[in-house]
């Protein structure tokens, strides 16, 4: 089966949440001698775009959201040893990621896919999870203030992409603002709202997120 006919048949079985299917094609994948990563990015990731894109178009609703979540997640146990087996080693580039969704958002499948994405690409990865407070973020922060930090946060909704502005504020008070590399991603973010904040960065997807981050910690 030709590389792209793979991809093909992953992206299909996200958006039709064939859970067995996807994680039966992933280690197809691996098999056949493809990078973790490209799975993911040129496999996996478009369906969840598709799914996404859909669900804003209320053509599925949350239970069909959740499926295709559950589906990637099969995909991923799949990959997970292969992409830890081949981590890039850490370099000057790297450091430590502190990862979150936004107070009042739930939306973590992005944000599970950015995590896995930077700890492939040599990040060591504290997670913090969904609907985490700013104040959460500082503290943790400021626990290990002397390391390389950057902080990861996504927001799904206008609403909790407004607490990124409060966190931006909050760094600045406790006088870590310039101890810390600050990255926000999410549907709502934007390049002109991560410049009005005062942040570092911002990406589109979670191939571009490691990339990015990895270019913030230069």
């Amino acid at each position: 089966m030709a590389n792209q006919e793979i991809f093909e048949k992953l992206t299909n079985a996200i958006v039709t949440q064939n859970v067995a299917g996807c994680a039966q094609l992933a280690q197809e994948a691996l098999d056949a001698g493809i990078p973790p990563i490209d799975i993911i990015t040129k496999g996996l990731s478009p369906g969840m775009k598709i799914i996404g894109d859909k669900f804003e178009a209320a053509e599925v609703f949350l239970p069909q959201i959740m499926m295709s979540a559950k589906t990637m997640e099969a995909a991923m146990k799949v990959l997970t040893p292969e992409l830890e087996r081949t981590k890039v080693a850490g370099d000057e580039g790297t450091g430590l990621a502190i990862t979150f969704v936004a107070e009042g958002d739930i939306h973590d499948i992005g944000h599970r896919l950015v995590s896995t994405m930077l700890g492939a690409n040599g990040f060591e990865i504290l997670d913090l999870g969904t609907d985490v407070l700013n104040e959460t973020v500082v503290d943790e922060a400021a626990k290990r203030k002397g390391q390389k930090i950057i902080l990861v946060g996504s927001a799904l909704m206008t609403t909790s992409m407004l607490g990124q502005k409060d966190l931006m504020d909050r760094l600045r008070e406790e006088n870590l603002r310039d101890s810390v590399k600050c990255m926000f991603g999410g549907a709502p973010v934007s390049k002109k709202w991560i410049d009005e904040i005062g942040a570092d960065a911002t990406a589109e997807n979670a191939a571009e997120a490691a990339k990015v981050a990895l270019d913030v910690m230069k």
